[in-house]
């Protein structure tokens, strides 16, 4: 059977344990939404790129077909 001092050992690190995976659940939805703004910006750029292909590639087009 456990002793009390046991039990207050037992206790104590499981509240350390619980502390860190809050603080690590916490850091985590802060790196979660740094990454998602990151990804928006990413969505933007490609769209960008992908209009600008576009319109210069029916420029070229235009050109050599006449």
């Amino acid at each position: 059977m456990l002793k009390d001092k046991d039990y207050k050992v037992i206790i104590t690190h499981l509240e350390y344990i619980k502390e860190k995976v809050d603080a690590n659940h916490s850091h985590l939805k802060q790196l979660n939404g740094r990454v998602r703004k990151n990804e928006v910006s990413i969505s933007w750029i490609k769209g960008i790129g992908i209009t600008l292909t576009f319109v210069i590639s029916t420029i070229i087009g235009l050109f050599i077909k006449e």
